[in-house]
């Protein structure tokens, strides 16, 4: 699946840059996209989510990748630094649903621990959402026919408590008027 999976992420984002393999191994491995003319930002892609099928309700596809885009000049070099926390984050998100028995889909909530905390000491996201990709054209959602591709948007507590409360069009709403989306603008105020 690897092979599909990289010439699906340069056909739609551009070429590979590099790639971050997972320390000891996971199976996780995550793609690097430099930007491009087209995407002038980093988009990052993990390859392994996919080798395993995720354990899903009946009408659900069980394969999946995730997604998130970063500024151009993010750093990845030091995956040591606070900076790195994205990388981090993604990996982990997804061996999630292989390591306890379930499965992520648009619109899964997760918080990072209960109460929510930040994700590092430069950040002040605590969670995210899975959502749709919206900065892709639309055959960019699956790969070949089976695997969806899924945004990881990462969430300010406000914005856990209100998918919380009032669900997902409510939250839906919030990014609408705040123009949020797969692309991580590292000091976006709360869209609540």
């Amino acid at each position: 699946m690897g092979e599909s999976i990289e010439r699906h992420v340069e056909e739609h984002f551009g070429p590979i840059e590099f790639v971050l393999h997972a320390m000891p191994s996971t199976g996780v491995h995550v793609l690097v996209v430099g930007p491009t003319d087209e995407r002038p930002y980093r988009t990052i892609v993990t390859e392994g989510m996919s080798n395993e099928p995720m354990t899903v309700p009946d009408g659900v596809s069980p394969f999946a990748e995730l997604m998130m885009c970063l500024p151009a000049d993010w750093p990845l070099e030091d995956l040591e630094a606070e900076d790195a926390w994205p990388i981090h984050l993604i990996k982990y998100l997804a061996r999630f649903p292989h390591e306890y028995g379930t499965w992520l889909g648009a619109w899964h909530l997760l918080p990072n621990g209960d109460p929510a905390v930040p994700y590092a000491p430069n950040t002040e996201f605590a969670g995210i959402v899975i959502t749709p990709m919206l900065k892709v054209r639309p055959e960019a959602r699956e790969i070949d026919g089976k695997i969806n591709l899924l945004a990881v948007i990462p969430l300010h507590p406000a914005e856990i408590q209100l998918k919380t409360s009032k669900g997902a069009d409510a939250l839906i709403e919030a990014f609408d008027r705040a123009g949020v989306s797969e692309l991580l603008v590292p000091q976006r105020p709360s869209s609540v």
